[in-house]
């Protein structure tokens, strides 16, 4: 990924240092293992170890030669652990040490990713609390539909991502395997402690059925995991930018002194953030399909997968922990304006109160179809010419039979759409 971003925590695990890095100490714990057994001397580890090392100009020099990565890796090994390093990889194949590494680094990635994501679900608790009480009109289709308080809107927000931070988890636990099996994994000069023991030291669990690689579908899982989090960035970002518009503007991203919104108009205030994040979001969700059809390997393996993965391991996961660390800049400083939501609540005349009193007619005696076409009767008479919609029904002679003004009054309070905010944030935050 660019630098622009890019988040230098995040890129160093995807750095060739860092790779290297890895594979040494899958090799190093593998000789231990093979040691233990009696299968290499005891010599052999304690000698990597000590003298173990890689330079990564000198792989890159010898991978030119070899057009083999991991045989560029061992041969420069070699060159500063000495005589012990004939007895290093014995038994394994590339896939071992690849994979493994790859489990390692994407459980790297995903710690990073928990601590985003929990630093999205702190920004959204704090502002939904915030505004729990703050009044402002829901919409449906675009659409003026009933209040809701702003507090709500964020709570359910808050809700999307803790279900996102689950599933990271989930895929974290999936994608955290092991495999030290040799060529198609069937352990033929190999003991399968070796990869027991290797997978304990690395925090992994030993995959159950490899055959010379990890089975794809672990990494299909925890890509599209990764994918659903980049849509509910998109999902947030798209609700700010929505309310951002000059003829809404409820809410808006923080506009620091001295930024410049236009090159050409001045006046502007853009969401160039949350526009932003949407893009981001479209190239997490393009690791997607790539790793679904990873899964459909030949036979015991190929390396069809292999290109793959070496984009889409960085570009995803650093891609997404850019957006997440983003997106929690925004919420902690997104400007509300609370009157503004009030006055577009206010903007139609009452017309957001229509289903109670429609209700509440045919509590009293009125048949649903008729109270329907009352209600909008006089709705359509406030919409199409900007008259009050209470007045309008006060002065309806059907209506006036089943609704008295002082009805009127109590169907027109807010606060029956309110009243069960405190059991929704308790559902949503467990308090």
């Amino acid at each position: 990924m660019i630098p622009r971003y890019s988040r230098p925590r995040m890129t160093a695990i995807w750095d060739s240092e860092n790779r290297y890095k890895i594979w040494m100490e899958i090799e190093t714990l593998a000789a231990e293992a093979m040691a233990e057994l009696g299968t290499i001397p005891k010599e052999v580890p304690v000698a990597v170890r000590a003298r173990g090392n890689f330079d990564v100009a000198r792989i890159e020099e010898i991978e030119a030669e070899t057009k083999h990565d991991v045989i560029a890796f061992l041969t420069n090994l070699a060159e500063y652990v000495g005589e012990e390093a004939r007895f290093v990889h014995q038994g394994m194949t590339s896939s071992d040490v690849l994979d493994t590494c790859l489990a390692v680094q994407l459980t790297q990635a995903c710690d990073i990713l928990l601590e985003d994501m929990d630093a999205v679900l702190a920004a959204l608790k704090k502002r939904a609390y915030e505004h729990k009480d703050t009044v402002m009109v829901g919409r449906s289709h675009g659409i003026h539909a009933e209040p809701v308080t702003f507090g709500l809107k964020l709570a359910g927000f808050y809700a999307e991502f803790d279900r996102g931070r689950k599933r990271l988890v989930a895929a974290r636990e999936e994608i955290a395997t092991c495999a030290i099996s040799g060529a198609v994994g069937t352990f033929a000069h190999l003991d399968p402690y070796v990869e027991e023991y290797v997978a304990a030291k690395l925090g992994l669990k030993p995959e159950p059925m490899s055959t010379q690689v990890i089975p794809r579908d672990r990494h299909a899982a925890f890509f599209a995991a990764l994918g659903v989090i980049a849509s509910s960035v998109e999902h947030l970002a798209t609700e700010i930018r929505h309310l951002q518009r000059t003829e809404v503007r409820e809410a808006e991203e923080y506009f620091s002194p001295g930024q410049k919104g236009s090159s050409a108009m001045p006046h502007k205030r853009n969401p160039v953030l949350t526009e932003n994040l949407c893009g981001l979001a479209r190239i997490v969700r393009a690791a997607v399909v790539p790793a679904m059809e990873n899964v459909a390997l030949w036979h015991e393996r190929d390396i069809s997968h292999s290109s793959v993965e070496r984009m889409i391991g960085p570009d995803a996961t650093v891609t997404l922990d850019f957006a997440l660390a983003r997106l929690a800049s925004v919420v902690d400083k997104l400007v509300v304006y609370p009157d503004r939501m009030q006055a577009n609540l206010d903007m139609l005349g009452g017309l957001v109160h229509s289903q109670q009193v429609l209700l509440e007619l045919t509590q009293k005696g009125m048949s649903r179809e008729g109270a329907y076409k009352a209600v909008q009767r006089n709705a359509m008479d406030s919409w199409l010419n900007s008259k009050n919609y209470k007045a309008l029904l006060a002065a309806d002679e059907e209506v006036a039979q089943f609704l008295k003004p002082a009805d009127l009054d109590k169907l027109f309070d807010l606060g029956q759409h309110t009243r069960h905010v405190d059991t929704i944030f308790k559902r949503v935050f467990g308090e």
